[in-house]
């Protein structure tokens, strides 16, 4: 009986390929894998917009503390070199590390000078902003007088000043008291580019405010004898659009010269809403809505959160 020798089976496939071939099969092969559960995965959510966040993450103990994070020197700015307005001083972060700053300008009421306003000035510098403390030309200087002369010393901070380097020109902001603040909403309405404006306290024969467009918070004060609420204050807020960011803080038991010494409540809620409205700086939302409610310092909270 004759013996057959058997054929030897065939190697597999993969055997047969050489090394080089079979790297590159699986290289293919892996790449095709990725890209196909790439197209199951979920697509990332954008990142939000962080503004211009300056300083660390602020708290009510550091708002109402005397001084931001931020240490501040001075620029005096003499009358006879001042365009439009008459001196000041300006107020501004000693570091640069974080970017530049937005700026903001200051202007007292009737008859007052500049010193009325140095606290809340300097303040608000200590907490990431370029600020000029204006002096009027005259100290009867009315409120659209006042209002033309905030422009004019942002103006002389951006463009003249010995620290334009250190301002974001595109964010800019107004505060005022009385008259003053009077003056603030007469620079809103005349300057729409504006981030931010604060009347304190304001008086102003205009009542109406239906074309401002700038985000604004007033603050009234319940025994302002000058400027009552229900003839200025109140009128104001409600006449401002209602699409409009905008707040109102009534002082609780206060005259119309809180804003001329130092007051935590007007420290906190003015750097709340220029942090948030001139640095785009969420951070600071919380501060401001919900409305707090009344306590002892305030009376009443209204913001269109």
């Amino acid at each position: 009986m004759s013996r057959t020798t058997p054929t030897p089976a065939a190697p597999p496939l993969t055997a047969q390929l050489t090394a080089p071939t079979r790297r590159r099969r699986a290289l293919v092969l892996a790449t095709a894998l990725l890209t196909w559960a790439a197209t199951l995965a979920p697509a990332a959510a954008p990142a939000l917009a962080a503004g211009f966040e300056r300083g660390p993450d602020p708290s009510t103990s550091t708002l109402d503390a005397a001084r931001g994070p931020f240490a501040v020197a001075e620029e005096r700015v003499y009358s006879w070199r001042a365009s439009g307005f008459g001196g000041g001083d300006i107020y501004y972060p000693t570091t640069t590390s974080e970017g530049t700053f937005g700026v903001v300008a200051v202007a007292p009421g009737y008859t007052a000078g500049r010193s009325s306003m140095a606290w809340l000035a300097s303040r608000i510098a200590s907490h990431g902003f370029v600020v000029i403390n204006i002096d009027t030309l005259t100290r009867s200087d009315q409120p659209a007088s006042r209002g033309r002369q905030l422009l004019a010393a942002l103006d002389h901070v951006t463009s003249s000043s010995g620290v334009r380097d250190r301002v974001d020109a595109s964010r800019q902001a107004v505060v005022g008291h009385s008259m003053g603040g009077g003056g603030a909403l007469e620079a809103a309405s005349s300057r729409p580019a504006l981030q931010a404006a604060v009347p304190l306290t304001p008086w102003n024969l205009t009542k109406r405010w239906s074309s401002l467009q700038v985000p604004t918070f007033i603050v009234g004060a319940e025994n302002d004898s000058v400027a009552s609420v229900r003839t200025h204050a109140e009128p104001f807020y409600e006449s401002l659009p209602a699409a409009l960011p905008k707040a109102y803080l009534e002082l609780n038991n206060a005259s119309h010269f809180a804003p001329n010494t130092t007051n935590s409540t007007i420290g906190r809620y003015t750097v709340a809403w220029l942090k948030r409205y001139v640095d785009d700086d969420l951070r600071y939302s919380q501060f401001l809505c919900p409305p707090p409610p009344p306590s002892s310092a305030i009376e009443e909270f209204r913001a269109t959160c």
